[in-house]
């Protein structure tokens, strides 16, 4: 797995090796060419066409971190929307940086605590005032899965993390991650993000347990 920066402003490039030894600084034109799956690309806002980068690269499984030097709810919701994994501030220390990348590759999301309690909660209301039709639509979902990864579906719709689930499941983090990846496949969703959008409507009502 490699580290892409795609900026148009070379001064960062020191504090980004300082956090990754290895990274890559790269060009918006070129960085499509080089990212494989799996490889982390960190975009700056700055960069004026990133909001078609970000699909294009999340298109070749690259993950995406945006990078803004002003960070903002909107912004971040937009980068979201178009496949990234994460949104932080472009001056971020270098132990954030690293903080971000062990989440991001581990399927999950990093935003601002604030901004990410603000969408889950909003999301999650919304969703499970749909009508009884649709959230029976939802609850078709959970037939496509496996009983241990129903349980490890809602269990993160709810809001636990990887450990938490393997805590109740008396299971390691790696189960749990594999379990994830099948329900990403059955579910046809990119992420943890998603992942939540979905079984939102179902989540809250089923008294489903994790066993």
């Amino acid at each position: 797995m490699k580290h892409w920066f795609v900026t148009t402003d070379g001064s960062l490039k020191a504090r980004w090796e300082s956090a990754f030894p290895a990274s890559v600084a790269t060009t918006p034109d070129s960085v499509l060419g080089k990212a494989e799956p799996g490889d982390v690309v960190w975009l700056t806002t700055m960069v004026e066409n990133w909001k078609e980068l970000v699909p294009a690269a999340t298109a070749r499984n690259a993950i995406v971190v945006m990078l803004s030097y002003a960070p903002n709810d909107r912004e971040a919701l937009r980068a979201l929307d178009l496949g990234a994994r994460g949104y932080v501030h472009t001056l971020a220390a270098p132990d954030v940086l690293n903080q971000v990348a062990l989440v991001v590759t581990n399927q999950g999301v990093w935003v601002g605590q604030e901004l990410l309690a603000k969408v889950m909660g909003g999301t999650f209301k919304a969703l499970q005032n749909r009508q009884d039709g649709e959230g029976h639509q939802h609850s078709e979902y959970l037939h496509l899965l496996t009983e241990r990864e129903r349980g490890v579906a809602l269990a993160v719709a709810r809001g636990a993390t990887n450990k938490e689930v393997a805590r109740q499941l008396d299971i390691t983090e790696r189960t749990v991650k594999a379990h994830l990846s099948a329900i990403f496949k059955k579910l046809s969703v990119r992420d943890r993000l998603q992942l939540i959008l979905k079984l939102a409507p179902v989540a809250g009502r089923t008294s489903e347990r994790i066993h």
